[in-house]
């Protein structure tokens, strides 16, 4: 059994016998293999069980080295068998598992008593919160990836370039440069559809004067990278120059508020207040920002109703920005990894404004 593993049983309340992992990011963070969403992990006081089917057996058995990893026959009927044999009478299950996986087990599993409650949920949740120092070099690796895809595309924004061109440029060269995947659905808008928070990159072609707005991130073994830049080709004008100035010192002025011990209200608020005084109350309608880890949107965030403290070995998103409806919009968002006393912005891709 792993660490991870180990840590889960610890954290979980006395007499704890099994708990059943049934999402795929949570049996990701408990194995480090990536089998979609197949396969069963039964997760018991000394052993981690992984049920899988003849699609993945092979590979499983190869690269899983701390947990028993079993050939999927009749999974209820195998989960069922291990349960009795360890005497389990007590299983948790994740409150975020879909009803239809609940109802499966509950109908094929007998004389089990299942916990849906949120504590196996909120006890993964609290883990996956603080990264180790696998995870932390797995991001830094997917965020140096991300990093040289930025200065890779500035050479390809051209004067009647369509912004799926762009896409298609970048995550072509994330993938060939590392990356096993996309951390999510690359971002790349100009002109007028820069003021759509997640625009989809269209036919638009990119003119001068537009800002082009790129939010993309690599994912380097199962962690991703989150990174948002906003540059002009050829000079914006005054409006977008005193939006993107307003950006950058909001975008900065939450990195410094950014530190354990504070709630994610409270460092939301002194970013926002900072756009609401330049004269764009209303125009940042997202959250500062979120965690990052094995999904690109986790908990806590950054944002106006969030209470939630705020814990050294986070790493969360700093990412403002001011969208004017029919015009145009601007976004810079870093990865930060939270300290006791401040934080540590992840990428080194230039804040101030690039100019083609």
């Amino acid at each position: 059994m792993n660490e991870r593993a180990k840590k889960l049983v610890a954290a979980m309340p006395a007499g704890f016998e099994a708990a059943y992992i049934g999402t795929e990011a949570n049996r990701f963070y408990l194995l480090d293999f990536d089998a979609g969403d197949a396969g069963h992990l039964l997760v018991l006081p000394n052993e981690l069980v992984y049920i899988i089917d003849s699609r993945y057996i092979e590979i499983a058995q190869r690269e899983i080295t701390d947990a028993r990893v079993v050939l999927e026959e009749d999974a209820m009927a195998q989960l069922a068998a291990e349960l009795k044999a360890a005497g389990a009478t007590r299983l948790y299950l994740e409150d975020g598992m879909p009803i239809a996986g609940w109802n499966r087990l509950k109908g094929w599993i007998p004389g089990v008593e299942y916990d849906v409650t949120s504590t196996l949920g909120d006890t993964l949740v609290g883990l996956r919160q603080i990264k180790d120092a696998e995870e932390l070099a797995r991001m830094r690796k997917a965020q140096q990836i991300t990093d040289a895809c930025f200065t890779h595309i500035l050479s390809f924004i051209k004067p009647g370039v369509r912004e799926i061109d762009l896409m298609l440029e970048m995550e072509h060269f994330m993938r060939s440069h590392g990356a096993e995947k996309l951390a999510f659905d690359t971002i790349c808008v100009a002109g007028p559809n820069t003021s759509l928070p997640h625009g989809v990159p269209g036919e638009y072609k990119v003119q001068p004067g537009d800002f082009i707005t790129m939010d993309f991130g690599a994912k380097y073994k199962g962690y991703c990278a989150d990174m948002t830049r906003t540059v002009a080709l050829g000079e914006p004008g005054e409006e977008k120059r005193k939006v993107y100035d307003t950006v950058l010192k909001a975008h900065l002025a939450g990195i410094e508020a950014a530190c354990a011990g504070k709630t994610g209200k409270d460092v939301d608020k002194v970013a926002r207040d900072l756009i609401g005084a330049a004269g764009y109350a209303g125009a940042f309608g997202h959250g500062l920002g979120h965690a990052v880890g094995i999904d690109v949107h986790e908990d806590p965030r950054f944002s106006p109703k969030c209470a939630d403290i705020v814990r050294a070995g986070m790493m969360m998103t700093v990412e403002p920005g001011i969208y004017l409806a029919g015009k145009f919009g601007c976004r810079i968002e870093d990865m930060v990894l939270i300290t006791e006393d401040g934080c540590e912005p992840m990428p080194t891709s230039e804040k101030q404004l690039i100019i083609l």
